[in-house]
């Protein structure tokens, strides 16, 4: 397949550089996290008045402490339980924080240091209310659910810490105006980049050329009803959420156009299991299950395989998206009551209550953690 080449010599110098930069950059992010087990965890306020990212450190034994808000330069998309309707409004990758402004239709980049924050860029984001983005070395595309929904394309310049809009890198989604999109997210071993869509029950895949560029959307029919929050392990395999169908599929991820389903809709025997995250490993998946106040289990086989390890792991009063320490050792649930309360991860799989920290708006949307 071919793809769309560099449009400006600037733009050719820009993937060069920051290609040649990203697994320095990803190698020294991975160290600060690690090092001393020290970490932090983000939330996205999503205020129409002004939009920003709440920052709480984290301790070694994983228990929260707030330590401050950084403005996003721009704004979120107001109020209620789930005002995006999405996973992945805010993301983590080679030591850069990106976060959607759904109310002022832009995209901002920030630099991370511990739990510091600096605001590095804002761009706009392609389309109409971006509400899920995706990096993976230096390239990041937001999905936007407004509009006519489409995809659309930066390179992260590690040199001058920009976000570069990649003109003409607008594609639109299968489903056009009835996709509702959920999440946009890459293949972390492939040049696959997948999106979700709640209203046309569809799974998109696009293949993503060096320069950045992707293809044309490949629609596969959903295992179940409404697929929402995914993930992807390093062998390659999607783990979806159902969330109408109370059910999580997982799915072969090949050659950036095939789908092939592996387990179809595993019943979770709860309701609206919305957001869905795995461990590093691939060896766990778990889901928040807004309909019921809690957080299911599912254990990840070496073909991918799904089982049900436990439909009631966790119980929480209004879980609503969530996000794993970049080790995987701790997992972190934003809660509709103002709360994120955290767990350990055990080595079977199972969670262990580590305590809460409140304070988060109503309307906040987004979580990421490391």
């Amino acid at each position: 397949m071919s793809f769309v080449t560099c449009r400006s010599s600037l733009l050719c110098r820009t993937i060069a550089l920051t290609a040649a930069l990203g697994f320095a950059s990803i190698s020294v992010a991975r160290a600060d996290s690690e090092g001393d087990g020290r970490g932090a965890v983000y939330v996205l306020s999503n205020q129409p008045s002004g939009n920003s990212v709440i920052v709480f450190s984290r301790a070694g034994n994983g228990t929260l402490t707030y330590a401050a808000t950084y403005s996003t330069g721009g704004k979120g998309a107001g109020t209620g339980a789930d005002p995006l309707g999405s996973q992945g409004s805010l993301t983590l990758d080679s030591g850069f924080l990106l976060a959607v402004n759904a109310g002022s239709n832009d995209v901002s980049l920030f630099a991370v240091d511990g739990d510091k924050l600096t605001l590095l860029d804002r761009e706009p984001s392609g389309g109409q209310m971006p509400v899920s983005v995706a990096m993976k070395g230096h390239i990041a595309y937001v999905v936007n659910a407004g509009g006519t929904p489409n995809i659309s394309g930066y390179v992260v310049d590690a040199f001058g810490k920009h976000l570069v809009p990649l003109p003409g890198s607008q594609r639109p989604l299968a489903g056009g105006a009835n996709a509702q999109p959920a999440q946009v997210r890459f293949a972390p071993e492939g040049d696959e980049l997948l999106v979700s869509e709640k209203g046309t029950q569809l799974i998109d895949t696009y293949a993503v050329g060096f320069t950045g560029y992707a293809s044309t959307a490949t629609p596969h029919p959903s295992n179940g009803v409404t697929p929402f929050g995914f993930s992807i392990t390093t062998r390659g395999y999607a783990i979806v959420s159902e969330a109408g169908s109370g059910s999580v599929s997982s799915y072969d991820v090949v050659d950036g156009k095939h789908l092939d389903s592996i387990s179809a809709s595993i019943h979770l025997g709860q309701s609206a299991p919305c957001w869905l995250v795995t461990t590093g490993d691939g060896r766990y998946a778990y889901t928040a299950n807004a309909g019921s106040g809690t957080i299911s289990s599912l254990q990840i086989g070496a073909d991918g395989t799904l089982s049900l390890l436990n439909p009631t792991a966790g119980t929480l009063s209004a879980p609503l998206d969530m996000a794993l320490s970049s080790r995987s050792k701790f997992l972190y649930v934003r809660e509709g009551n103002g709360a994120v309360s955290g767990f350990r991860v055990k080595p079977d799989g199972a969670l262990e209550p580590i305590g809460s920290v409140t304070g988060v708006p109503p309307g906040a949307q987004g979580i990421a953690a490391r």
